[in-house]
């Protein structure tokens, strides 16, 4: 399925790269979607009653249709012998492999990469797991424990209360970690003609996202305190309340810009105290200034100062929710939401738009190849891709090795 008025041959660099994906939750589909986004043809392995993560329901209700659109899906038993011939023959059709189960469950089914290399050496096998190489590597992690044990949640509650991030940002991170290292890969097959096996891992993309921290500290020699309480690098970095009850965060992160903002609003008194010039000296001030800010935009409507801030050319923005998003004139008019169909729960069958891959190419976004799927939509598209004819097709689904 195609968005509105776009060729399908455009945004799509990946067009001809086939990749099974053996996934679930949301580090292994992020990567997949990425990958079918850019144009490669995704093929889902699902359970014959489809994947676990569409019956999630509280904050994991949006995984499924937001990760495993453009993707077409399967629906097969790999524990049944016929099951694992079917995904093996997908597997020896394919360039890229993607999986994110506990280790060791690929091997039990025959389908790891150590099984599958010396027919396949050109396969590119990406695992998705919750630690690379190691003493930690057999130990199965979660988006929320490696944000605890890697620092993330402690950076970002309260002192003494960590608190994971208000987004699955280890997951998402990880899987696009993985699909650098696939692109990588695939770039280097085509000198060596040979595939790899590749791995991206919970822990250590924690570990890299709070690299910044750890740099903080080897530069300053202390511990950095939570974000919640930490002592901004700038004077004027915080949130503003309205006396509408709005609020907007404005930064001020440079010289410059702290004269564009005296100007803006006539704060020549301001400009011209040199002890205010530069950030350092207004770090010094920042109460004072922060208290005169704010009794300077509480009067003010959020669109008239969101006007002004704008044409300073200052940084700011609405405390949204991300339920403001679908409506959000700049994500709408510009095409940043793709239109979906949901296909689990309550609302199956309703449209609704969600965040396209955020990047461009020239002008042109990458678009929508295929709705979220049904589980098992594609069977008998896949199957006969593969030389099954209809017979065979309805042997299998007699026997319970794929859904109907």
């Amino acid at each position: 399925m195609m968005g509105a008025g776009e060729p399908a041959d455009q945004a799509a660099p990946l067009r001809g790269i086939k990749v099974i994906e053996f996934t679930h939750m949301v580090m292994g589909p992020t990567a997949g979607v990425i990958l079918g986004d850019l144009g490669a043809d995704v093929i889902k392995v699902e359970p014959l009653k489809g994947d676990n993560t569409r019956r999630l329901t509280g904050s994991g209700a949006g995984y499924f249709p937001m990760y495993n659109r453009n993707k077409r899906s399967i629906a097969l038993d790999l524990k049944n012998e016929k099951g694992r011939e079917i995904a093996l023959q997908l597997i020896q059709s394919a360039d890229i492999v993607l999986e994110n189960f506990r280790p060791g469950t690929m091997a039990k089914l025959g389908l790891d990469y150590d099984s599958l290399k010396s027919t396949h050496p050109r396969l590119i096998y990406c695992s998705l797991k919750g630690f690379l190489s190691g003493p930690y590597e057999n130990r199965v992690a979660l988006d929320e424990v490696t944000q605890m044990m890697g620092g993330l949640a402690y950076m970002t509650g309260l002192p003494n209360r960590p608190l994971r991030a208000g987004s699955s940002v280890i997951d998402i991170t990880g899987g696009m970690f993985g699909v650098i290292a696939i692109l990588s890969a695939l770039h280097e097959r085509q000198t060596t003609e040979v595939g790899s096996h590749i791995t991206s891992a919970l822990f250590e993309t924690t570990a890299f996202l709070v690299g910044q921290h750890m740099a903080q500290q080897a530069v300053s020699g202390e511990a950095p305190p939570p974000m919640s309480v930490r002592q901004s690098a700038w004077a004027i970095y915080d949130v503003f309340q309205l006396d509408s009850g709005e609020r907007l965060f404005v930064g001020i992160v440079s010289d410059s810009l702290w004269y564009r903002f005296c100007e803006e609003f006539e704060l020549g008194e301001w400009a011209a105290d040199d002890s205010l010039s530069t950030n350092a000296g207004r770090v010094v001030a920042r109460e004072h200034l922060l208290e005169a800010i704010n009794r300077l935009f509480s009067p003010m409507s959020l669109q008239a100062l969101s006007d002004r801030l704008d044409r300073a050319g200052l940084p700011f923005a609405p405390i949204n929710t991300p339920g403001d998003l679908f409506n959000d004139p700049h994500l709408t008019a510009s095409g940043g939401l793709l239109p979906l169909h949901l296909t689990d729960g309550d609302r199956a069958g309703q449209q609704t738009t969600l965040p396209r891959l955020p990047v461009e190419f020239g002008l042109t976004k990458p678009p929508l190849h295929r709705d979220v799927p049904q589980a098992g939509a594609h069977n008998h598209e896949v199957l006969s891709e593969l030389g099954l004819d209809a017979d065979a097709v309805a042997t299998l689904i007699q026997d319970g090795v794929i859904s109907s």
